[in-house]
């Protein structure tokens, strides 16, 4: 697959070497010549020039790829190149800082494939390093809703049961399961939990404690701080 990506900074340089690492292309557009010269001595292809440019983005070659990334920290530049790659069918990714209103996020996600938020994600790794153990963050979908992954234990009140026997508290829902040593996927009635099991979970921050004391077994007050 061939992916554009706007912004050689922290962000954009680092998704590029992951593309490429994948074996993908990935073309970059920047306009800071020392960003661009880093970026075309590890060997990428690099358009220095303005993002938001409808003619630099074409000279990007846009009607031949997959997919754009506006990932620069410039939200009104991420937006404008979005906008243009719509209007040549590409998928379109855009960046937008944590700093931003849930309003704001809502109102630029009716017009791109999807909004990423780097600060975001990269508090969720911190969040799981910190949390260790049975209990994995996946997603923050928003403010309040979070897809966290938890590890049955021997202390979980729910061990032994299955699927169809399972009962989460009010504002959490179960989305996939797997056993121990398997791949995550949907729950199915007669799967059983047992130690060692994942299973994956959307549930309103306000939940997540009673959620984690079912699945896992731990006291609210021992692993605090999902959220």
């Amino acid at each position: 697959m061939r992916f554009v990506i706007i912004g050689a900074g922290r962000v954009g340089f680092r998704t590029a070497r992951v593309i490429a690492n994948e074996g993908h292309d990935a073309v970059i557009i920047e306009n800071d010549h020392d960003k661009v010269e880093k970026a075309r001595a590890e060997g990428f292809e690099v358009i220095e020039g303005d993002g938001a440019s409808e003619e630099v983005l074409v000279d990007a070659g846009l009607d031949d790829v997959d997919a754009v990334g506006a990932l620069t920290g410039d939200l009104n530049v991420n937006f404008a190149a979005c906008m243009v790659a719509n209007a040549h069918g590409c998928r379109t990714v855009l960046r937008i800082d944590e700093d931003y209103r849930e309003n704001i996020y809502r109102k630029y996600a009716d017009e791109v494939d999807e909004i990423v938020y780097p600060e975001r994600l990269g508090a969720i790794g911190a969040k799981n390093a910190l949390l260790g153990g049975n209990v994995t963050a996946i997603a923050d979908l928003a403010e309040n809703l979070q897809v966290v992954q938890f590890t049955v234990t021997e202390d979980a009140p729910m061990q032994g049961y299955t699927v169809t026997e399972l009962e989460l508290p009010s504002g959490s829902r179960l989305l996939g399961f797997g056993k121990k040593d398997g791949a995550l996927g949907l729950p199915l009635p007669d799967d059983t939990l047992e130690v060692g099991d994942r299973i994956a979970v959307l549930a309103e921050f306000d939940a997540l404690d009673d959620v984690r004391q079912i699945l896992v077994g731990e006291e609210p007050s021992r692993a605090s701080g999902v959220n």
